[in-house]
């Protein structure tokens, strides 16, 4: 898998906001990928050290509009990388603030 395809986009929640003071990063990443994948992707986008991944699988809620049309959001994965204590990636949180 291509590595610019792993990472889909940064994971911005009221919890992951103090990641980075840890060191820790979130992002939403392909469903496919491994951790090894998720972990050179980081480390050639961002040019940091990552130290560790730990992934979560999410399934897709259940949605309703009325009695007749159900449907159902996608199934997730989330990755939470660790970075090396001094590394940063100050490139995600530019456009919040």
């Amino acid at each position: 898998m291509e590595t610019y395809r792993i990472l889909v986009r940064p994971l911005v929640t009221e919890k992951s906001n103090f990641g980075p003071m840890d060191g820790k990063y979130s992002f939403v990443v392909d469903k496919r990928a491994t951790k090894a994948q998720i972990k050179r992707a980081v480390e050639e986008r961002f040019e940091v050290t990552v130290i560790d991944v730990n992934t979560a699988n999410y399934k897709g809620k259940r949605k309703t509009k009325n009695v007749r049309v159900a449907g159902r959001r996608p199934d997730w994965k989330k990755a939470i990388v660790t970075l090396q204590k001094g590394d940063t990636i100050p490139e995600l949180y530019e456009d919040l603030g």
